[in-house]
């Protein structure tokens, strides 16, 4: 089985007919009709049937065409990386809370010791982090919850703990000034909560578990999928949220927002870098990893 061959196969099923996989892949029908022969003899499986008209995907077919896909999706990255290694460019992608406030640090620190090492960062939820790592769109994973596997190993490299911002008004303020906290009070306040696959919402379902809440019990008002966004409608009275500490620096320090901790032993927040276990790693990124892997964070 050759990568020529499974290249005409899935061009034949992408296309739909020969003719249009030969021009898509520069060659010829006949080569096209060649390389499916040789898979079907080699497999002993029909993989096409056709007729003058149209071309049909046997079961067998597809289940080779999944894995096709797979292989030549494989093949691509791993040239990509072999050539962007070469101008030494990393490709990261990044829960949103990593990539607002954790990364920044990093990257700027690596970056004055290897100004030669460039990156691509794209940010998704922790879910769609660990997707792209499986399927070698990352080299490294930054994300909010641990997506150790078969595929995939994680490992902690920040800390931080789970708390609840409020608007900053005279209703909260009371309420932030007892003790203990009345956390059944403050819960049946409109909630925004982040999108599902979001660490931070897994977080916080987690945290609600343990404090005995159900999902039924909470006005949950809205989920969004941008942080900031969910920071500014707290502001503005919407509602309250569930949020790392980190993420409310700015907000508390300049009465913007006010913070009530969770109850201790509940809040630990755990942030991780995360790799695929088979992908081939170059020295830019092995010399990057190690550096995250001793970064030591700056004062919270």
């Amino acid at each position: 089985m050759e990568i020529k061959q499974l290249q005409s196969f899935v061009a034949v099923v992408d296309n739909g007919n020969f003719t249009k996989a030969a021009e898509k892949t520069f060659t010829s029908q006949p080569t096209i009709s060649t390389h499916i022969r040789a898979l079907e003899e080699e497999l002993g499986e029909k993989l096409i049937t056709r007729d003058t008209k149209h071309i049909e995907i046997t079961n067998k077919g597809r289940e080779l065409y999944e894995c096709a896909t797979h292989i030549l999706e494989l093949q691509s990255n791993l040239i990509r990386r072999w050539h962007e290694e070469n101008h030494n460019t990393i490709h990261l992608g990044a829960s949103s809370v990593t990539s607002a406030y954790i990364l920044p640090q990093i990257l700027a620190s690596y970056s004055q010791l290897h100004p030669e090492v460039s990156f691509t960062i794209t940010q998704g939820d922790s879910e769609a982090v660990a997707d792209g790592l499986e399927s070698g769109l990352f080299d490294i994973g930054f994300l909010g919850l641990d997506c150790s596997g078969e595929k995939l190993e994680c490992e902690e490299f920040f800390r931080d703990e789970t708390v609840i911002i409020t608007p900053n008004n005279n209703k909260f303020r009371e309420l932030q000034q007892m003790d203990p906290i009345p956390y059944d009070r403050l819960l049946k306040e409109p909630i925004i909560f982040r999108e599902k696959g979001s660490g931070t919402q897994l977080e916080a379902d987690n945290l609600l578990e343990q404090m005995g809440y159900t999902p039924e019990e909470l006005n949950v008002s809205a989920r969004i999928n941008d942080q900031e966004t969910i920071k500014n409608l707290v502001e503005a009275g919407v509602g309250i949220t569930f949020i790392p500490k980190i993420a409310t620096r700015n907000r508390e320090s300049h009465g913007r927002s006010l913070v009530f901790r969770l109850p201790k032993g509940l809040s630990a927040r755990h942030f991780y870098l995360a790799m695929n276990r088979n992908a081939i790693k170059g020295e830019a990124v092995k010399s990057f990893i190690k550096f995250v892997k001793q970064f030591e964070k700056q004062d919270r």
